[in-house]
């Protein structure tokens, strides 16, 4: 029962995060929500590093190239597109692009890190598109219209996080979660403040006076809950259940993104985006299935 809570919660925070980002950048802008998400976040899992290194739990080398170009894919870049999508998208919206996540992730394990798919991935991620494609509409004379734009940015941010999957498991392999996920979240914070300082100069004279309650509940749900807590959440659901336990997370976080974005934002569930979604999940559902091993065969080879 445990895991299922810890799974329903993490749904419900991950969902939540869409509606945080929403308010966030009407006040910080994107890059500013990028720098407080990750800052925030950096806050609640420090002090679980410090723990770590005075236990001498810590690797003694850290590779810290690697690190950055997964802080940068994992959290700054990513982060940063779905902010900037959801400046023309709602938040229901944002979040069903973020379930093809799983699709992208075959597909550029198989442009860039040569991973073999089978017939039911390919099917799949094509499936998937078609989802995507139902979310547009099939007005593809608007192609340069901003809701295009929106979710070419989204599946942009899917494309990193595809990315950053498999190089985290070439290059990472083993690593400390809780010290990789701290690194991450400090590189996204300087990816944040860099956009901040490129495009929003502006930000540090104004930004304290238009803090407010509300401005404040979202820095601290979407930065130290949905970015910090959230992944020891993650992370503890791997740990006791497994790793395909925790992915059922992609398909409860739009579910739940729906509900409190119609909920506290007011925004339509239509048709279009339930049977969106709905294609995209059947997308997800066969570019994650794996063929099946013919055991006694492989004991056979072995013996």
């Amino acid at each position: 029962m445990k895991l299922y809570g810890a799974l329903l919660s993490l749904s419900l925070i991950w969902g939540l995060s869409f509606v945080f980002i929403e308010t966030l950048i009407v006040t910080a802008g994107v890059w500013g929500t990028v720098f407080l998400r990750c800052l925030a976040g950096a806050v609640i899992l420090l002090p679980l590093v410090f723990i770590k290194w005075k236990k001498q739990q810590l690797p003694r080398s850290i590779p810290w190239g690697v690190l950055i170009i997964v802080g940068v894919f994992n959290a700054g870049l990513p982060w940063g597109l779905i902010a900037l999508s959801q400046t023309v998208l709602t938040s229901n919206t944002a979040a069903v692009l973020n379930a093809t996540t799983p699709i992208m992730t075959g597909l550029i394990g198989f442009l860039i890190f040569s991973v073999l798919l089978n017939k039911w991935q390919w099917i799949g991620i094509v499936i998937g598109f078609l989802g995507i494609l139902i979310l547009t509409g099939f007005e593809f004379g608007n192609i340069h219209s901003d809701h295009f734009v929106g979710i070419g940015t989204m599946i942009l941010a899917t494309s990193c996080y595809g990315f950053v999957s498999h190089f985290t498991r070439k290059h990472l392999r083993g690593f400390d979660v809780i010290l990789l996920t701290s690194i991450a979240l400090l590189v996204g914070a300087m990816v944040g403040l860099t956009g901040i300082l490129w495009t929003q100069p502006a930000l540090f004279s104004s930004i304290g006076q238009d803090i407010s309650i509300t401005f404040t509940i979202s820095v601290i749900g979407l930065g130290c809950v949905g970015s910090g807590i959230a992944h020891l959440l993650f992370y503890y659901m791997i740990d006791r259940g497994s790793a395909e336990f925790a992915s059922m997370v992609t398909y409860l976080v739009p579910v739940t993104a729906l509900f409190w974005g119609h909920l506290l934002l007011n925004e339509p569930v239509t048709n279009q985006l339930m049977i969106g979604l709905g294609v995209i999940f059947a997308g997800v559902y066969l570019s994650t299935r794996k063929k099946r091993v013919n055991f006694s065969l492989v004991g056979k080879k072995a013996s």
